[in-house]
């Protein structure tokens, strides 16, 4: 028994769980928003920083936290997401005033950036080089998996427990998770540890980071992938027929993870994360161009998910690929949770502008462009690691 809570399949699918208890820190506010509104009256438009203040502490702290896994340790930094996430979401049952739930979901919002940071990092170290693709590639389904079963579960749920029974449930998940994670994660040696880094030494970090060739290449292709995730998600349902926009809703995201799962973990067998990441950003813009000329359709829509599932899970699994030591990995993670968060706050509002003026190649123009600035990143940045790799000095 002891070996298999051991084995690296084990603690790989656990981490995965806890990676679907911070998924679920959005999707429980987003699955009954209209709800919340309702319960908490004449909040206006000051409501949705129920929704967006776990990004903002994503976009502010993000390489903050990987920074933080370098210096406490990343199995702690994980343990301290999971328990703080469950006390929060115990104190949100009970539904307190608006300003202290605000105040909750900031709070939340660090939970959740401990856990992103630090669960791929762990899940890398515990695979073998031939696994950790695959094994990325189901982290990377994480935030898809907990909004759909969420989705279909919180009906159910509203109806039996009420407007905190989501809550609960959350509290409970989360609870669970980081005493299973608290028994099975090795202990980490310590006696090592670098010294507490100043604010000066902080911000040389992220200078560090994000001028790295290396650690900064999966964050910069996942800012233009998050750009267009969520709106997509929230405005091309909107586009097609009434009858089947609750299909695409529900069928976008899931093409995306069934590619990701499929197709992606196929061709990263044979090429490496960052080929897979300007695939699936071509095949994009291909289908987009297709959507350009053809209009909107249906099908069209959950294909060009599909090819995002490509960049989906091929991100973080050129994180290890391009970064051999735990702290660039770490500080890789971080960036990742900076820049997708940057680009989930960001790209809605970007995409209902667009979408207002009513040109019918303002969309496909803003999706063709984010993707064909990204293949350009990836492409720049993979010059520039030749170069590196190329000299002797490198730190590489």
């Amino acid at each position: 028994m002891t070996s298999l809570i051991r084995s690296p399949l084990f603690l790989v699918i656990t981490l995965w769980a806890a990676g679907l208890g911070a998924a679920a820190q959005f999707a429980k506010i987003v699955v009954i928003f209209p709800e919340l509104q309702a319960h908490y009256g004449e909040t206006g438009a000051i409501s949705g920083y129920l929704v967006s203040l776990i990004s903002v502490m994503g976009m502010l702290f993000g390489l903050v936290a990987g920074v933080m896994a370098i210096q406490i340790g990343v199995r702690r930094l994980l343990l301290s997401g999971l328990y703080l996430g469950a006390a929060v979401s115990a104190w949100q049952t009970t539904l307190p005033g608006f300003e202290w739930m605000l105040a909750s979901r900031l709070l939340e919002g660090m939970s959740h950036l401990a856990i992103v940071v630090s669960a791929p990092t762990l899940i890398a170290q515990f695979t073998t080089q031939r696994h950790q693709a695959k094994a990325l590639t189901l982290w990377g389904t994480y935030f898809g998996v907990a909004f759909a079963g969420i989705a279909l579960s919180a009906p159910l749920i509203l109806e039996i427990a009420g407007l905190g029974g989501l809550s609960a449930l959350h509290a409970t998940y989360m609870a669970i998770f980081a005493l299973l994670l608290t028994v099975v994660l090795p202990a980490e040696d310590r006696r090592a540890a670098p010294p507490w880094p100043s604010f000066g030494d902080i911000l040389r970090r992220h200078v560090t980071a994000y001028t790295s060739p290396f650690i900064t290449a999966p964050a910069l292709g996942w800012l233009f992938y998050t750009l267009t995730f969520v709106s997509m998600l929230t405005i091309l349902p909107t586009m097609v027929d009434p009858a089947q926009r609750a299909f695409v809703a529900a069928a976008m995201p899931l093409a995306s993870i069934v590619a990701s799962m499929t197709i992606g973990n196929v061709l990263l067998g044979r090429f490496t994360a960052v080929s897979v990441i300007i695939i699936g950003f071509a095949l994009a813009i291909g289908l987009v161009l297709v959507f350009l000329l053809t209009g909107p359709d249906a099908w069209l829509f959950i294909a060009i998910f599909a090819a995002l599932g490509l960049v989906q899970g091929a991100s973080f699994a050129a994180v290890p690929q391009l970064n051999a030591s735990l702290p660039d990995r770490a500080l890789a993670n971080g960036a990742i949770a900076q820049t997708g968060n940057l680009g989930n706050a960001l790209g809605t509002p970007a995409m209902l502008a667009v979408a207002a003026t009513g040109a019918a190649t303002g969309l496909p123009a803003l999706l063709i462009g984010c993707y064909a600035i990204a293949i350009a990143v990836h492409m720049a940045l993979a010059r520039s690691r030749a170069k590196a790799q190329a000299t002797p000095v490198s730190g590489n």
